[in-house]
């Protein structure tokens, strides 16, 4: 019985005090803390910026892992956050739009779904601005000004994030401020005019920079007193470019590029990535694409295979990828297409509505005194070509060196000795829009047009087998890149079989002026009947816009009249259709006056998208309408009629 005893003890010792066999317990997890703050770029003293007062995140930087070329991979909040939440390229669900709202597929999970599954408390304070449908309490367990990693039970892990407002567009924007940064300090970028009101707001956004530093500060020391820093993995980021016009909407680099930092410590250094060191800089492309799957990872997770992302942090890190991506779609009520690449070293962005400049007249935009006055000295004739360049047509091919143009101001998209790089880079566009399924090559209304006569999703549409051929609808897309195209060469187009194909033809005789719409003529009345709402109102701006005569001119303008009642039409092609009457250089009164009279909503669109038809009736019933291309003469002219 002793002896028994005895071994029974020492049996119960062992299993007392011996560690248990990994495979017995689970594996603890990381926190993850994101701070994220809005509307600004990398500068900060961290990225080399000496104007910039941000102690803060400069000494988080110190001791973190800073990333120089990463991207929002939208420019533009909404398309932004809707790739994070979904771990996909926004136009790959048709969210690309800013304040749409798709519908989801059922295959889409949203990442924090992943994380909650694994037993993560998510929070998130408190900005959604979600282009998709969704259920926010399946998404986060908390989701308000409120939410807050310190609710959850105990010992549970969290993933938590936390946004600042204060740098928002909508925050530099003070008339006469007292600024603490002397806007005489102030290092302008060259397509800014150095004028009172544009140095007056870059100071008021460096003010804006210290105080995020601060609310930055304050959610380090949180985490210390709680006695989590040592269990927390922090990433800081921005969520586009700054509100600065040519910043936040631009698909360019001063659009695309963001601060991201990252701190992993000692505890998780088996979750750094292989060039990780405390003070260390790595020139790895990431992008907002990311973000999901890297989260995933830190957490033990291995991505979803519909993710599109790399993970560039935890287990399931990538080898770093040859390219990164962006878009820009509809910017609240000015619709627009352009896509963007970007290798390190140069951006290529490709824009497939190059009859619209990069500088449209967005009503919340202008508001910031620096983009009246810009917009103001252009049609004055006041500013250097680089400075005009932001408001006059698109190329439809643009190509820097931002190693050497780190402002983007020199286009070597037709300078001989980079051709090479360029068709690289296209190539490189198109194969990621087949890769990711992304709707680029169909206008808003089309995609929802040709989604509901499948009866599937946006989303399902491009997956769809025959719905949606990018290599037949790039032949059209791709017209305006022959330096030698006639007219001749672009008739078949107007005639094709696809709707987008006869879109983008349509718009390539927009491009190309009066020469070409004359020519094609008879093509282009016959589409203003076409099946395709989308190609009735492309091949009517066309018509009203250069028109041969006035028969055809009124014609044309009936058409765009009756697709932008959004009852009629939709909320989507409203918005084009109104934007076709409005850049007409004049409008007649009685036309003005039937348009004051039309519907606002569509009963069958989302409240999101619904407001833009009537802000773009605000701009065409104002006395001098916000067209993208006046001069002093057609304001002369408007002003007597």
């Amino acid at each position: 019985m002793t002896a028994n005893r005895h071994l029974g003890l020492t049996l119960l010792f062992l299993v007392l005090c011996l560690p248990p066999l990994a495979s017995a317990a689970p594996a603890q997890q990381p926190n993850i803390l994101w701070l994220s703050a809005e509307d600004h770029g990398p500068h900060l003293g961290c990225y080399g910026d000496k104007y910039a007062t941000t102690p803060n995140v400069d000494a988080f930087a110190k001791r973190s892992l800073l990333y120089s070329k990463a991207v929002s991979t939208a420019p533009v909040c909404a398309p932004a956050r809707t790739t994070i939440i979904c771990g996909m390229y926004a136009p790959s669900v048709g969210g690309h739009h800013m304040r749409s709202q798709a519908p989801k597929p059922k295959w889409l999970k949203f990442y924090p779904e992943f994380l909650r599954e694994a037993g993560y408390y998510c929070t998130n304070s408190s900005k959604t601005d979600y282009n998709i449908d969704h259920n926010i309490k399946e998404i986060w367990n908390e989701s308000s000004g409120k939410a807050h990693y310190r609710n959850r039970k105990e010992g549970q892990p969290f993933f938590a994030i936390f946004n600042q407002t204060c740098t928002h567009e909508s925050k530099i924007r003070s008339a006469n401020a007292k600024t603490i940064h002397d806007p005489a300090l102030a290092t302008l970028p060259p397509y800014h005019p150095d004028t009172p009101e544009v140095r007056s707001n870059w100071a008021q956004y460096y003010d804006r920079l210290t105080q995020m530093d601060d609310w930055f500060a304050g959610h380090l020391k949180a985490l210390a007193e709680a006695g989590l820093a040592e269990d927390t993995i922090v990433i800081f980021w921005a969520d586009h470019g700054s509100g600065m016009p040519r910043g936040k909407r631009y698909a360019g680099w001063s659009g695309l590029h963001v601060p991201m930092i990252v701190n992993i410590p000692e505890k998780w250094k088996h979750l750094r990535p292989p060039e990780y060191k405390a003070g260390g800089k790595s020139d790895r492309l990431v992008g907002f694409v990311d973000l999901g799957a890297t989260t995933l990872s830190l957490a033990g997770i291995k991505p979803a295979e519909f993710q599109q992302g790399n993970a560039f942090l935890g287990k399931f890190v990538t080898d770093p990828p040859k390219y990164s991506y962006g878009f820009r779609g509809r910017m609240d009520e000015r619709p627009d297409c352009s896509r963007t690449v970007m290798n390190g070293r140069y951006v290529y962005i490709r824009n497939f509505m190059p009859h619209l400049p990069h500088g449209q007249s967005l009503n919340y935009q202008l508001q910031t005194q620096a983009t009246r006055v810009w917009r103001r000295l252009y049609r004055e004739g006041k500013l250097n070509a680089v400075q005009s360049a932001f408001w006059k047509k698109k190329a439809p091919e643009e190509l820097y060196d931002i190693t050497k143009d780190y402002h983007e101001t020199v286009n070597l998209a037709l300078d001989p000795t980079h051709q090479t790089q360029l068709v690289t880079m296209r190539e490189a566009l198109y194969a990621n829009i087949k890769a990711t399924h992304d709707v680029a090559l169909f206008p808003e209304g089309m995609f929802h047009d040709e989604a509901r006569k499948h009866g599937v999703t946006p989303a399902d549409l491009t997956r769809k087998e025959g719905a949606y051929p990018v290599d037949e609808i790039r032949k059209s897309a791709d017209l305006l890149l022959n330096a030698e195209l006639k007219p001749g060469g672009l008739a078949p187009m107007l005639s094709a079989k696809l709707p987008a194909q006869r879109f983008w033809a349509a718009l390539a005789c927009l491009y190309k002026g009066e020469h070409f719409s004359h020519a094609l003529s008879s093509q282009l009345t016959a589409l203003l009947q076409d099946p395709s709402r989308s190609v009735r109102i492309a091949a009517g701006e066309v018509l009203a816009t250069y028109p041969s005569d006035k028969k055809q001119r009124d014609l044309a303008m009936a058409v765009l009249l009756e697709n932008s009642d959004p009852t009629k039409s939709s909320a989507f092609h409203a918005v084009s259709a109104l934007n076709a009457l409005e850049h007409l250089p004049l409008l007649p009164k009685p036309l003005k006056e039937q348009i004051a009279k039309l519907p606002t909503n569509d009963p069958n669109v989302p409240g999101r998208p619904n407001g833009y038809v009537s802000r773009m009736k605000s701009h065409i019933a104002s006395p001098i309408p916000d067209h993208f291309t006046a001069t002093p003469q057609t304001r002369k002219a408007r002003k007597k009629k």
